[in-house]
């Protein structure tokens, strides 16, 4: 049981990673990382097409991400 654990939580960080790495960025440079953050806050950019679609299995694989890390956590310790 273990070892399907760790093998799930392998799976899902390898696949998240790929996610992230698909994502096209939001904004360029320093301007961007101030700015960025605030649109994104008030929602003047809104994700359509693959976009949502990205964002929407980053969301999933970063909770079952958290949810297999405490797993292996517990059953390990």
């Amino acid at each position: 049981m273990e070892t399907l654990f760790k093998v799930l939580l392998i799976i899902f960080s390898v696949s998240l990673i790929a996610i992230v790495l698909l994502q096209k960025g939001k904004s360029a440079g320093l301007s961007g990382a101030i700015t960025g953050g605030a649109e994104h806050l008030f929602g003047k950019q809104k994700a359509r097409g693959m976009d949502l679609v990205l964002q929407r299995v980053t969301m999933v694989l970063a909770a079952g991400f958290f949810i297999l890390t405490v797993v292996v956590a517990y059953v390990v310790g």
